[in-house]
């Protein structure tokens, strides 16, 4: 058997030496949830279903990407925009008309002060703002992180050398202060969402691949990786077919509890008034802006502090069931 066509150990739960060694019973399941997490053939969704607070979390990451994916025909419901300035709604000291700040049949969340546009519109289509950043930004974070990591723990050597210093150095880089002078200093042509994706990526990296650093020095010493290398096989073979597939659940779990970072970092840019530029929807540069306002409007500020808080607080929920369903299956 040529050793590109080698197969590798696949993922599961086997000890390195192919036998499997005796373990005392715990005894059945009390309950459905540790039942699903338990059992090593139950499929990994369903373990979640389980979970209730996997189930609710998913519930509200659904609700949001639904909402990001049909804002426009959602806020066309009731007929309304994020850009349409609508002085109609305001009074002569630029408040919104009517009682609880201006929320009525036409304005669900009511109109932000001074220039009348609809609230409900903003926080939709600050969904759709904040779902890609963090997703981009994620994305980028997780490639750089993934390859470095992979290469650092299996090369060793200098490779693995200059990636620890690289992520010494970013880590302990103030990234905050950096990307608020790039949001400041940034030329016009230059796509500001598009700048802001890359950097906040890759100032992301370091802590993913510091993680799959150790893991993948952990599998070099498995009897398949071994194997593999006396065999012949390439060190891309091996990285991509040994090692890459037995880092997916560190992968996935990663990328669930990283993208609300990115989300909250987009907020705090949008906050600082160096975020995505207006006039795009934006939850941060919405709260920022409520703070002046939160005495004679406070539904500025709720509402989109609570869509934030609601999309930050899911996926970090989600994360944890999705450890602790994979951490039982290993």
């Amino acid at each position: 058997m040529s050793s590109a066509s080698m197969p590798l150990e696949p993922v599961g739960d086997k000890p390195a030496g192919g036998s499997s060694a005796p373990h005392d019973d715990p005894g059945p399941p009390h309950n459905a949830t540790e039942r699903a997490a338990t059992d090593q053939n139950t499929p990994v969704w369903r373990a979640l279903l389980a979970d209730r607070t996997a189930v609710i979390s998913l519930a509200i990451i659904a609700i949001f990407v639904l909402a990001a994916i049909f804002a426009p025909l959602i806020t066309a419901i009731n007929g309304q925009d994020p850009y349409r300035f609508n002085t109609n709604a305001l009074d002569g000291s630029g408040l919104p008309i009517g009682p609880f700040g201006g929320i009525s049949a036409e304005h669900w969340f009511g109109v932000e002060p001074q220039n009348g546009r609809d609230l409900f519109s903003i926080v939709i289509f600050g969904a759709q703002s904040s779902l890609l950043f963090g997703l981009a930004a994620t994305v980028v974070s997780m490639l750089l992180g993934v390859a470095f990591g992979i290469l650092a723990g299996f090369l060793g050597g200098w490779w693995d050398r200059i990636t620890s210093r690289a992520t010494d150095v970013i880590i302990a880089f103030p990234s905050l202060i950096f990307l608020i002078t790039l949001g400041a200093i940034a030329p016009d042509w230059l796509p500001k969402p598009l700048l802001l994706v890359i950097v906040v990526g890759f100032f992301g990296w370091p802590s993913i691949a510091r993680v799959v650093r150790s893991q993948v020095l952990s599998l070099r010493s498995r009897n398949f990786i071994q194997a593999a290398q006396g065999m012949g096989a390439s060190n891309w073979h091996i990285m991509t077919t040994g090692l890459l597939p037995n880092l997916w659940a560190t992968i996935i779990v990663f990328t669930t509890i990283s993208i609300p970072g990115k989300i909250g970092m987009e907020a705090a840019l949008s906050f600082l008034g160096v975020g995505l530029p207006p006039p795009t929807p934006s939850w941060g540069r919405s709260i920022g802006t409520a703070v002046n306002w939160v005495q004679t409007d406070p539904w500025f500020l709720i509402f989109p502090g609570a869509a934030l808080f609601l999309i930050t607080l899911a996926f970090n929920l989600l994360g944890d069931s999705l450890r602790d369903v994979l951490d039982r299956r290993r």
